[in-house]
């Protein structure tokens, strides 16, 4: 059996919180439509609470990870290509967890509360755009870090 070190945890853990984070919303967008098909909101709420309790703490785990992998790293050796590319990804990733907040503590939360259908239904819209976009960035970033791995 192989001997394992700080580098395979570290590893491990960062690709568990991202199994999380991004699975999950993967996951969550296929539950959506049928949970929403249901016609009782309140699940739908319960069922987005849930995952944010899960969700939460692995992009929590995605950043201390992500920083614990560049302070093993000496980044100053690395290529201006490499650099440029994890530049992209610390900002994608930043990207996915605003869009993220904001459809799970802001837009979304506002859709319970509008005054009117219309109203409801464009902040709906606004909250499947932030979702949507959060689910983007977090793929994106998930392919820059593999790259940046190899």
């Amino acid at each position: 059996m192989l001997s394992v070190s700080a580098e395979h945890i570290r590893l491990f853990l960062h690709v568990l919180g991202a199994c999380v984070w991004l699975g999950g919303q993967f996951v969550l967008a296929g539950l959506v439509p049928v949970v929403r098909a249901g016609g009782d909101p309140s699940v739908l709420r319960a069922v987005a609470r849930r995952f944010q309790q899960l969700a939460w703490p692995a992009y929590a785990l995605l950043l201390a990870t992500g920083a614990w992998n560049l302070a093993a790293i000496h980044v100053g050796d690395q290529s201006s290509a490499w650099l440029g590319s994890l530049v992209a990804k610390v900002v994608l990733v930043a990207l996915s967890g605003i869009c993220a907040a904001l459809h799970s503590f802001v837009i979304g939360p506002s859709v319970a509360t509008a005054p009117d259908a219309a109203s409801a239904k464009r902040r709906r819209a606004a909250s499947g755009i932030s979702a949507a976009l959060a689910l983007a960035c977090a793929l994106a970033a998930a392919f820059l870090g593999v790259q940046l791995a190899g």
